[in-house]
């Protein structure tokens, strides 16, 4: 990304950190692609060592901001989905999942680096289900056919889980349904789920 060379310096760094987030998501995204190295990240981004230093510790604290990084588009993504879906909720599960599939399946690299990574990738131990609390509570909060609290909590979690199961058989191959029979199998999933419960 240019910037302007009278840009502050603030502006500059914040540049600089964009960019290798950037090739982060990359490079962790990229299943044939090299090892995600300092140095591979650097000649991804175009910089030198003294400025992944300028914003990172070291790998390890690397890997888990990209990580970070995409959990929050993800979480972006999914919210303002919703808050647009309209009233009823099939509408609010139909703008969700495709926002989501247009997130995380149209850009692969930010789907594997959320939902694939994690299974590989010792920095970030224990970083997926730190994320699920928080698409656990979007999804509770859209179930209002489920009075019953302990059974709006379950079935949150639930659906949270099948949904990650099926992007992850997605992304890996392991499903191979067209992209409309996918999108139509996880809506239903989401609004079959906010049934009022006798």
């Amino acid at each position: 990304m240019a910037v302007d060379r009278g840009a502050t310096l603030e502006v500059r760094q914040a540049a600089r950190r964009r960019d290798l987030l950037a090739a982060g998501i990359a490079l962790l995204g990229d299943p044939a692609g090299p090892a995600v190295t300092v140095r591979a990240v650097c000649r991804r981004a175009g910089l030198t060592e003294r400025y992944f230093y300028e914003s990172f510790a070291d790998r390890d604290e690397f890997v888990r901001s990209v990580y970070d990084e995409v959990g929050a588009r993800a979480q972006d993504v999914l919210v303002g989905a919703v808050s647009r879906g309209g009233r009823g909720s099939r509408e609010r599960a139909t703008a969700a999942v495709e926002a989501f599939v247009a997130l995380m399946v149209d850009q692969p690299e930010m789907g594997r680096v959320l939902l694939l990574t994690p299974l590989t990738e010792s920095a970030l131990n224990g970083r997926g289900m730190a994320l699920m609390p928080a698409f656990v509570t979007l999804v509770h909060d859209q179930l209002s056919g489920v009075p019953d609290a302990d059974e709006k909590q379950m079935t949150a979690i639930g659906v949270v889980g099948a949904l990650s199961s099926l992007f992850i058989a997605l992304l890996d191959g392991t499903i191979g349904a067209p992209r409309e029979r996918f999108v139509a199998h996880c809506v239903e999933l989401v609004a079959g789920a906010d049934t009022t419960r006798g």
